[in-house]
Parts: C-alpha cells; sequence; structure tokens
C-alpha cells in the first residue's frame, strides 16, 4: 500500500536562529499557525475521501521539537487519538539535529510519532558555520542514533549548492548520510528568497547560485547513489507553490526538478550504452520501459534533440521487462 501524509505546516515555529537560505513562510507560502482543531479538521477531512490505514500525520516547516512545549503537546495530542485507534499509522515530524534527546524522544514515542526527519542539510561543519545552521555534523549524527535507537523511522534532508559549499562537498554529505542508513532522504537544491541573508550574498557577487544545469547533474548523481543504497528519496527538489515562484531571486527550481534528474540518469545510461556499441550515427531502435518513455525523451523533448545533433535517429520501443533507468538499443542500419 502507497504511504501518504496528511501534511500540516508549523511555520519557522521554534527554530532558534535565521539560517542564511530560510524564508520558510515563503517557501510554504504559508505563516498562520494551526491549531489542535486545525490538526483534527485537516484529519477529519483525509478519512473522508482515502483509506488511511497508512498514512502519517505529518507536522512540516519548523523545528517542531523546538516549539513551547504546551503548543508541541496539545499538537501532538490532537492527533495521537487517530493513530490510537488505528486509523492512522502515525505521526511524522521534521526538527533539527540540536533539538533531539531523550527526553523529547520519550514524549514523541508516547504520543504516536512514528518517524522523525532532521534537517542536517550539510555533513561539513565549515559549511554548516557559513550558513548559520547553529549545529554541526556531529549532532547530526548523534541524533541520528538516537532517533533510531528508539525505533524510529529516520528521515535526513539535505540541500545542494549551499554558501561555501561544492559538488565534492555535497557528495561528501550524501557518502556521511548514507553511513547512518536513514529510512528516507530528501535533497532540496539551494533557492535564493528573498528577505534572507542568502538574498544579500548573491545580489553583492559574493555567492554563485546553482542553476539547473550544474545542480541537475549532480542531484541525479546523488538519487541514483542513494538509491544504489536502497535509500529512498522521498523528494527532490522544493515544492511547487506560488508564493515560491513569486519570492525566489536564483537557484535550480523546477516544479517537475526529480524527473529531470532521472531523465538524466537514463540519458546517461543510454550514451554509455551508445558508446560501448560504437555506434555514433543512423537509425537507432532504443528499447525502454513503458514508464520511462518520459524519461528518454526528456523535458521538451531535450534529449531526442541531443540524439539528433549526434546524427542519431532515435526510434523508442517499450519493454515492460526494462528497470526505469535501462535501455536496450539496436542499429537499423
Amino acid at each position: 500500500m502507497k504511504h501518504s501524509n496528511i501534511s500540516i505546516f508549523v511555520p519557522h515555529n521554534g527554530c532558534p536562529n535565521a539560517c542564511t537560505f530560510c524564508n520558510q513562510r515563503e517557501i510554504t507560502g504559508q505563516s498562520y499557525q494551526p491549531t489542535p482543531q486545525d490538526v483534527i479538521n485537516a484529519v477529519n477531512i483525509a478519512r473522508r475521501y482515502s483509506d488511511t490505514k497508512n498514512t502519517e500525520i505529518a507536522f512540516f516547516g519548523g523545528s517542531f521539537t523546538a516549539i513551547p512545549r504546551d503548543y508541541m503537546l496539545s499538537l501532538l495530542k490532537a492527533a495521537y487519538p487517530f493513530v490510537k485507534s488505528g486509523e492512522f499509522y502515525g505521526i511524522r515530524l521534521s526538527t533539527r539535529p540540536d533539538c533531539i534527546n531523550e527526553e523529547i524522544l520519550d514524549i514523541l514515542k508516547s504520543h504516536g510519532v512514528t518517524s522523525i526527519e532532521l534537517g542536517t542539510q550539510s555533513m561539513c561543519d565549515d559549511v554548516l558555520t557559513a550558513n548559520k545552521r547553529g549545529h554541526s555534523s556531529a549532532d547530526s549524527i548523534n541524533a541520528s542514533l538516537l532517533i533510531k535507537k528508539y525505533g524510529f523511522s529516520l528521515g535526513l534532508q539535505m540541500m545542494t549548492g549551499l554558501y561555501q559549499s561544492s559538488d565534492e562537498k555535497d557528495i561528501y554529505t550524501a557518502r556521511k548520510i548514507a553511513d547512518l542508513q536513514p529510512d528516507t532522504v530528501r535533497i532540496y537544491p539551494t533557492i535564493v528568497m528573498r528577505g534572507t541573508e542568502l538574498a544579500e550574498l548573491y545580489q553583492n557577487g559574493l555567492y554563485t547560485p546553482q542553476t539547473l544545469e550544474t545542480a541537475v547533474p549532480l542531484c541525479a548523481e546523488l538519487l541514483q547513489f542513494f538509491e544504489e543504497k536502497h535509500i529512498n528519496v522521498i523528494r527532490l527538489g522544493l515544492h511547487d507553490s506560488d508564493s515560491l515562484k513569486q519570492n525566489m531571486l536564483a537557484g535550480a527550481y523546477h516544479p517537475a526538478f526529480r524527473e529531470l534528474c532521472e531523465s538524466e540518469i537514463l540519458f546517461k545510461n543510454t550514451l554509455s550504452l551508445l558508446k560501448s556499441h560504437g555506434i555514433s550515427g543512423g537509425t537507432v531502435e532504443f528499447s525502454v520501459n513503458p514508464k520511462s518513455v518520459s524519461r528518454f525523451v526528456g523535458q521538451k523533448k531535450c534529449n531526442l534533440q541531443k540524439l539528433t545533433d549526434m546524427g542519431i535517429t532515435p526510434v523508442i520501443r517499450q519493454n515492460n521487462n526494462l528497470s526505469k533507468y535501462e535501455c536496450e538499443i539496436r542499429n537499423e542500419e
């Protein structure tokens, strides 16, 4: 059964500091702080329209375990009865690595929390310091190990293209995250938002953000890396929202960013296959999984155009036996 979330945003509530890149209210498009009744209302709406036995009630958008304790408990107590009854699978939340300890985890365990996501962002301490994260890579490691010890599902979030980072540092971060064996990962290319310190650095020429052209190959590599480690990448790129598009100044944003990365992986594999067969032109039959046809074609048929520019006339066939990144070729000439 497919997993799903009922997402309830708690915008920038409880976060002890302002990171260089953060303007959470503009990213989510929300500034309203939800009440316990809002939680109940959201759950009641969801239960009308879908089977919820594999659904988590998810508190996102801020550092949930750092919000005022009474407020945190009020939200958990509103959600917990739906979990205790067995109607919902559990509760998911996101927080900071330095806002996790045994006392917090005891509270979360007793209120039906099943999954905890940590905003690690980078595993390089110099990058964390430059972006004013307020925690260290050691905090991320210690919190992750403690979360797993308590039996929660662990999710880790990382960002690419941060101020003072590099492709090499981002790859290092991915490797250190994989070492912690999380159940899920989210990968977010850095977006420059209005009203942030990062925007000032960008406007003063002190920060060069990623573009789609630089972020897609890197994130495609990271996606493939995590998949090979059997770690589920549940999000790649920020959610599409009007607020995000209106308030971003620069960065590698695309509403179908994951599809761009998956297309990059398949096309890279296709080029390797052509090279190994010594094919540099002519009519070539490409067989791919039916669900991968759009990946093979690429956004606005960009991959087909690249093949044409190489002197290759592509003919696409479908084969259900192939994996999503797999391609078979046959030179028709």
